[in-house]
């Protein structure tokens, strides 16, 4: 995979507001309370702008002679990829139709090969290297691929009122499995990995260094098990967000009442 392609997949994406720190921390809270989650996305599905993705991603895969020219289609990649948690994936179709297309479960294919993690889990979710366009017109995979764009987009939203709150969201609901991530989990998926190195002040050139090196600027500062527990969790993605909004230096008063 070339320079330019990793970093596009490391970097953010979408527009987001620049909050102060406090703001910005009461913006995470809010859209992390209970029942949030599930009040915005009915609200996001009703949105004209997202009816019209979901009838053109439909319409994109009835036409679609084979998986590539599906994957290849921007009305699908458009809904498919974001659903999948690849949204800075969608100027990359190369990539995902090999990613995407080949075999999870053997080592030498080309999606166990990539050091985003994010590829194989949506690889492994389409399963397109066995069942190919029928995964694709299957109206359960189908739906869950809608039910996953519309949550993204109201993730994304929420970043209209503070920096980082669509990833900060979804690094608590991937803590909220219960189980910590490895540094190399870490690591190996680039939202966790803004998320994290954000949240430490660490530089995004880290990103270019050796993996082991990367590694030993994470748990050197940070206690990973830790995460496991939801107020941890929590705590940390707050100063993600603090940091995104132009409050995460090390001297920053509010920083230190999360340390």
């Amino acid at each position: 995979m070339s320079g330019s392609i990793a970093l596009a997949l490391l970097g953010g994406g979408g527009t987001s507001a620049t909050a102060d720190a406090a703001s910005a921390v009461a913006a995470l809270r809010r859209a992390s309370a209970a029942g949030a989650e599930t009040k915005g996305v009915a609200a996001t599905a009703k949105e004209a702008a997202v009816k019209l993705a979901i009838t053109r991603f439909k319409e994109g895969i009835s036409r679609a002679k084979d998986v590539e020219t599906a994957l290849r289609d921007p009305r699908v990649s458009a809904v498919l990829l974001p659903a999948l948690g690849l949204p800075d994936a969608t100027d990359v179709p190369g990539l995902a139709v090999r990613a995407l297309t080949s075999d999870p479960k053997d080592p030498k294919s080309v999606v166990a090969k990539l050091s985003d993690t994010r590829w194989k889990s949506a690889a492994t979710t389409l399963n397109l290297a066995k069942r190919g366009m029928d995964a694709l017109r299957d109206p359960a995979v189908q739906q869950k691929l809608i039910d996953g764009y519309t949550s993204y987009e109201w993730r994304l939203s929420k970043d209209g009122e503070a920096s980082g709150i669509s990833d900060a969201l979804y690094f608590e609901k991937r803590m909220a499995t219960g189980k910590a991530p490895s540094v190399y989990e870490v690591l190996g998926d680039a939202v966790l990995r803004r998320v994290v190195t954000g949240a430490l002040g660490l530089p995004a050139s880290l990103a270019i260094q050796e993996v082991t090196t990367q590694a030993r600027a994470i748990t050197s500062r940070v206690d990973l098990s830790k995460l496991s527990d939801p107020k941890q969790a929590a705590k940390l993605a707050e100063r993600y967000v603090m940091s995104a909004n132009n409050a995460g230096s090390a001297s920053s008063p509010l920083l230190s009442l999360f340390g």
